[in-house]
C-alpha cells in the first residue's frame, strides 16, 4: 500500500511576509472526507495544481514548480499565491514523504461555490514505478487537439498555458492511444504543427540540436524540459524552441516525453512507424533527472 500524507493549507495573501507560515498547515487523515460538496475543484476541476518530483525526500525543481502555480493562478484569475507559504507546504510535506521516488502534489482551487476564500493542500506519497518504461521507451500516435497553432494568443479564455484541475481531455487522449495500440499520444494542431503529450513535454534531436515547442503555442511550459536543457547546454549541446511540425517528429533522430514523475522516456514509435532511440543516452538523462537540484 503505498505511503501518503496530506495538509490542508490555509491561502496567505501574497504580500503577507511572515517568516514561518506552519500555522497554515493542518496536517489531515488521507483516508477521511476533507473536502465540502460545494468544493469547485471536484464540480468543475476549476483550480490548478503542480507534481513534483521526490527522490529520497528532496523535492526537485521546487521553485520552477511554485512559479508555474502562480502563472497558472494568474491565467485562471485566482488569488495569487504567497509563494514562501507554498515553499514551505513543499517542504513540510517533503519531511513525510516515502524513501525512494515520491510525488508532491500541490492544488490551488477556487474553494467552495459562493465562497470567500480559495482552498489549497498538498499531499505526499510513493511515485508509481517506472523503471520498465524508461528503459522500453513509449509507442505514440499523433491525436488532434482541434484547434489551430495561433488560438493560444488569439484566444486566451481557453487557458492553453495553465495546469487546471481540468484534465479529462488528456485523460480520454490517453484512453485512445492505448485503443490505438501505443502507450501515449502527442497532441498536433489542425494545421499539422506538435504541441505536447497529454501529461509530458516533446524534446526531439534533429541533428546536433535539441529541440521543443515554444510555450507561445498553447502549451504547458515543462519544468523538466527546462532542467534537462540546463543539462544538455551544461555539456555543450544546443537547444532551442522550435515550430515543429509532425513531419519534424517522424523525421527525428531520436525523441523524447519528459515530465517531473515518470522523468525521461524515448520515443520508439510514431503511428506505428519505429523512430530510433537512444538508450544510453535516455539512461543518461534519467541518471540526471534523478539526482537532486
Amino acid at each position: 500500500m503505498p505511503q501518503r500524507f496530506a495538509l490542508m493549507i490555509a491561502p496567505a495573501d501574497a504580500a503577507d511576509a511572515r517568516d514561518d507560515f506552519s500555522e497554515s498547515f493542518t496536517p489531515i487523515d488521507v483516508t477521511a472526507p476533507a473536502l465540502s460538496v460545494g468544493e469547485l475543484s471536484t464540480q468543475r476541476g476549476d483550480g490548478v495544481f503542480e507534481s513534483i518530483g521526490v527522490i529520497d525526500g528532496h523535492p526537485n525543481e521546487v521553485e520552477a514548480h511554485v512559479q508555474r502555480l502562480a502563472h497558472s493562478a494568474r491565467l485562471c484569475d485566482l488569488p495569487a499565491p504567497n509563494l514562501e507559504q507554498w515553499r514551505q507546504a513543499v517542504a513540510a510535506a517533503a519531511a513525510h514523504a516515502p524513501q525512494g521516488e515520491s510525488v508532491i502534489k500541490l492544488i490551488l482551487s477556487r474553494g467552495v461555490e459562493h465562497g470567500p476564500t480559495p482552498t489549497a493542500w498538498a499531499t505526499a506519497s510513493t511515485a508509481p514505478d517506472y523503471s520498465a518504461v524508461r528503459h522500453d521507451g513509449v509507442r505514440v500516435v499523433t491525436l488532434d487537439r482541434g484547434y489551430d497553432l495561433g488560438a493560444g494568443e488569439r484566444a486566451p479564455w481557453l487557458l492553453l498555458g495553465a495546469k487546471t484541475l481540468s484534465y479529462a481531455v488528456n485523460m480520454a487522449a490517453l484512453r485512445e492511444a492505448r485503443r490505438r495500440g501505443a502507450d501515449d499520444a502527442v497532441f498536433i494542431t489542425r494545421d499539422g504543427y506538435v504541441l505536447e503529450a497529454p501529461t509530458a513535454s516533446l524534446i526531439i534531436r534533429s541533428g546536433d540540436e535539441f529541440l521543443t515547442t515554444a510555450p507561445s503555442a498553447g502549451i504547458l511550459h515543462g519544468t523538466t524540459q527546462l532542467s534537462v536543457f540546463e543539462h544538455l547546454e551544461s555539456r555543450g549541446l544546443r537547444t532551442g524552441y522550435a515550430t515543429l511540425s509532425a513531419t519534424d517528429l517522424v523525421k527525428a533522430d531520436a525523441a523524447w516525453l519528459v515530465s517531473s514523475i515518470r522523468l525521461a522516456v524515448a520515443i520508439t514509435a510514431v503511428d506505428g512507424a519505429p523512430l530510433a532511440s537512444d538508450p544510453d543516452f535516455t539512461a543518461e538523462l534519467n541518471t540526471f533527472l534523478l539526482s537532486p537540484r
